[in-house]
């Protein structure tokens, strides 16, 4: 029976541990899932969708050489200002060619 105020442990004390260690080691080593879905009709491959699942730490992606995040602009800050910086580059670049009278300007 319980107490007022304190609700009773579910399914036991140590299953936060385990769930943590659990959740450590795969964050460590790394888990890569794939399958494949095909959907055929009389020989006649109609769908064919290719999944790939990676779950790992940053740190271990990055050891993989799994990097996409950090050129991503929708991502990475330092990526959205790369990719501002060349679109202003091309810009004046345009500008320049449209007016030639006019010397382009040093970006900062």
């Amino acid at each position: 029976m319980t107490t007022p105020g304190r609700l009773p442990e579910p399914y036991g004390q140590g299953q936060g541990a385990n769930l943590a260690d659990i959740l450590e080691r795969v964050l460590d080593k790394g888990v890569v899932i794939a399958g494949d879905i095909r959907i055929n009709l009389l020989d006649i491959e109609l769908l064919t969708i290719k999944l790939r699942l990676v779950v790992a730490s940053v740190d271990k992606a990055k050891e993989m050489g799994i990097d996409w995040w950090e050129s991503d602009p929708a991502l990475s800050s330092n990526a959205r200002h790369k990719e501002l910086a060349r679109e202003n580059a091309e810009l004046r670049a345009r500008l320049a060619e449209l007016e030639p009278g006019r010397a382009p300007e040093e970006s900062p």
